[in-house]
């Protein structure tokens, strides 16, 4: 189940109850850990090996509404639920990634702020000229508290 880091629990509590602006990223990095991260943002990125992180537009034609996997329209379900609407495809690697444990998503390419992260269901080890990692459409999803 994906966590939201201390970063973005900050800016919520600060945006919602204490009247801060807060304007949310426009563009979503998606990346792999090779260790899981916490809350405070500590975790082990993959590096090296043609890796970077993904770009991806946040958009309701990217992320799915609460009402319905897939969906483009503004949320309305009951559910707390979103998922990706099209696949999140890494680089291919050219040097042996390790054994991919989590996700993490920011607001930055490289560096920048921990947004929310997840351990995956199952761990994939990534090596030298495997097929680019990826998450297929609805794969990655993210509920609020409900």
């Amino acid at each position: 189940m994906a966590a939201k880091s201390d970063y973005l629990e900050n800016k919520i509590i600060d945006w919602l109850f204490r009247g801060q602006t807060f304007t949310p990223p426009a563009t979503l990095y998606f990346g792999l850990l090779t260790a899981n991260a916490n809350d405070a943002g500590t975790l082990t990125e993959v590096s090296g090996g043609s890796y970077a992180r993904v770009a991806v537009t946040a958009s309701l034609a990217n992320f799915a509404g609460t009402q319905s996997a897939g969906s483009t329209t503004a949320s309305s379900g009951t559910g707390g639920t979103t998922s990706n609407n099209n696949t999140i495809t890494f680089p291919a690697p050219t040097a042996n990634w390790g054994s991919i444990v989590g996700m993490g998503v920011w607001d930055a390419a490289t560096g920048g702020n921990l947004l929310v992260y997840s351990a995956l269901t199952t761990a994939k080890t990534v090596n030298n000229a495997d097929p680019a990692p990826s998450f297929a459409a609805g794969a990655f999803t993210y509920q609020e508290d409900n």
